[in-house]
């Protein structure tokens, strides 16, 4: 391993990415040389930064929105999940190759462990969405032995894609849908950019879930979304998602830096404060 290792976040925009925090913290807490920063690279530049990375001196980095699907095309060599999900979130290499992950569906799993231990113990799911979000959720839902997930999404063909690839007979559904597929959801997930700050709001009918459900979003700007609220108020269980943006972190430190970080109610808290200084700027 370089004695200095850099390693990286790219998308465009990159700017307001809470990566460099996380991994800045953890590089901090072990006492660690080396670097993590962002930069943004438009998606013309893509292949030509990637192919760059070693002689930039880089050990590897982040990959977030829309370099995902080029970067997956761009490794040598990829790990299951994101042969699975056709995506990459994740870059590093070994012996010189360079290798392609996808921590998304990790970072969900272990989010839900943390935060309802017992989240995975029924196995039926309603899934919010089909975009590539949506890819990792159901990756990861069939990984802990989901049987029964629902996919709805405006477009139906784009769920019934999702249903196709994943194996998942009859679960494609129209929005429309939503009343009677809540009926037996043991998880109601918004994999959706509805309810994120700036965006329109999820706004669905929970009074026909279960009244042991629960709920989750992969949005966590704002932390407790409409949808998180609109199930708290019903006395729903709700698991926000900030932690799976703190969870998927973990492998992609461990791979270039060479320490397994943990996530800490100190890392949370202080990428919270860093949410509260934001917002309170955009005022």
């Amino acid at each position: 391993m370089a004695n200095n290792p850099r390693a990286f976040v790219t998308g465009y925009p990159i700017r307001h990415s809470r990566s460099p925090l996380i991994h800045g913290y953890w590089l901090k807490q072990f006492g660690l040389k080396g670097s993590y920063q962002a930069v943004e690279v438009a998606p013309e530049d893509f292949p030509q930064f990637v192919n760059g990375l070693q002689d930039n001196g880089f050990v590897g980095g982040n990959v977030t929105i829309p370099h995902k699907e080029v970067a997956f095309s761009l490794c040598e060599k990829r790990d299951a999940a994101a042969e699975e999900i056709g995506a990459v979130n994740t870059l590093w290499f070994e012996n010189g190759l360079l290798h392609g992950g996808n921590t998304d569906a990790y970072g969900f799993v272990a989010n839900l462990d943390a935060g309802s231990p017992d989240w995975s113990e029924r196995k039926s799911a309603l899934v919010l969405g089909a975009g590539g979000a949506s890819r990792a959720i159901i990756f990861a839902l069939k990984q802990r032995g989901f049987t029964d997930i629902r996919i709805v999404n405006r477009t139906v063909e784009r769920a019934r894609e999702l249903a196709d690839r994943f194996g998942i007979a009859g679960g494609a559904h129209g929005w429309n849908a939503i009343p009677e597929l809540l009926q037996g959801a043991a998880l109601i997930v918004n994999t959706t950019s509805l309810g994120m700050q700036g965006k329109d709001d999820l706004d669905i009918d929970l009074s026909g879930a279960d009244s042991d459900a629960l709920v989750t979003d992969i949005v966590y700007v704002p932390l407790e979304t409409p949808l998180l609220r609109a199930a708290r108020s019903r006395g729903l269980k709700t698991v926000d998602g900030l932690g799976m943006l703190l969870h998927q972190a973990v492998p992609g430190f461990e791979h270039w830096f060479g320490r397994r970080p943990e996530v800490t109610p100190e890392l949370r808290n202080l990428v919270l404060a860093d949410m509260a200084s934001a917002a309170e700027k955009a005022k």
